[in-house]
C-alpha cells in the first residue's frame, strides 16, 4: 500500500526515531509498504520518519531503472566503522522534492542492522550505496542532507521548496 511521503517543514522529520523491539508481521508490511512508496516516488531509499513514522527503519535500491531490483531492508542500523576517506555526491530527497545540493559523506561505512526476518546483519557500503545509507540513517535521527550544506545553500534550497510548496497549493486550490 502506498503512503504518504512528508515533506519540509512537517516537524516529524526533525524528530528522532525509536529503536524497533520486535520484528513481527506489522514491521514486514510497513516495510514493504514503504519499498513501493519509494519506488512510485522514483527514489533509491527511504526513512520510516518520511512516512510518518517514528521507528529505526528504512529500505534502500539503488538498483538502475533497467536493472533487477535489488532492495535492502533494515531496523535498527548502526554504523559501526566508517572510513577515513570521504566523497562528495549531489544528494535529493523525497521529502525534499526537486531540490539538490553537493554533500560530504564517507566513502566507505559498515552498517549493523536487523533484517526483515529479525537477523543480525552486517552491510560493508561502499560509494553511492554508502551516501544512500548515510543520508537515510540520518533521517532516523531527525537530520535531513540539507543540515550538511551552507547556511547560505540551505537558505536558498529552502526558498525555492517553498515556492514550489506554494505553486502546488494554488493548482489544488488551496491559498
Amino acid at each position: 500500500m502506498k503512503m504518504k511521503i512528508l515533506e519540509l517543514p512537517n516537524p516529524i522529520l526533525r524528530q528522532k526515531s525509536v529503536e524497533i523491539q520486535k520484528v513481527d508481521e506489522n514491521i514486514r508490511k510497513t516495510l514493504d509498504d514503504m519499498l513501493e512508496t519509494m519506488y512510485d516516488a522514483n527514489g533509491v531509499g527511504l526513512a520510516a520518519p518520511q512516512v510518518g513514522l517514528l521507528q529505526r527503519m528504512l529500505v534502500i535500491d539503488i538498483a538502475a531503472k533497467e536493472e533487477e531490483k535489488q532492495p535492502l531492508k533494515m531496523i535498527n542500523p548502526k554504523m559501526v566503522w566508517h572510513s577515513d576517506e570521504m566523497q562528495t555526491c549531489s544528494e535529493g530527497c523525497l521529502s525534499i522534492p526537486n531540490q539538490f545540493a553537493p554533500v560530504e559523506r564517507y566513502l566507505s561505512v559498515r552498517i549493523e542492522y536487523l533484517d526483515e526476518n529479525g537477523q543480525q546483519q552486517n552491510l560493508l557500503a561502499n560509494d553511492f550505496l554508502a551516501v544512500a545509507v548515510q543520508h537515510e540513517m540520518d533521517h532516523l535521527d531527525g537530520v535531513i542532507f540539507i543540515d550538511h550544506i551552507s547556511a547560505l545553500r540551505r537558505k536558498m534550497l529552502l526558498k525555492r521548496h517553498e515556492k514550489q510548496l506554494k505553486r502546488k497549493a494554488s493548482e489544488k486550490g488551496e491559498n
